[in-house]
């Protein structure tokens, strides 16, 4: 694959962005957790990369669903 091929405009590779602090608060508080509740992705992982993300920031996935239309799942980044 070409190094400046971007990752997060493949076809099958859902649409990530980070939610600002006051997202982050909402969401905790609306779910009931906290972010140490939340799954985690790496900061090294590909589809975040261009996000410049840092540990602690959450980050929102929205993926296509055959039920919903559309589905968002979210991760709390972590070193790696």
């Amino acid at each position: 694959m070409d190094t400046n091929t971007e990752i997060s405009a493949h076809i099958l590779v859902p649409k990530h962005r980070k939610l600002s602090i006051e997202e982050t608060n909402v969401l905790l508080e609306k779910l009931n957790i906290s972010v140490n509740q939340l799954p985690r992705i790496l900061q090294s992982d590909p589809a975040i990369r261009h996000l410049n993300a840092e540990p602690g920031e959450v980050i929102c996935i929205e993926r296509d669903s055959p039920t919903a239309g559309k589905a968002n799942y979210y991760r709390v980044v972590i070193n790696g």
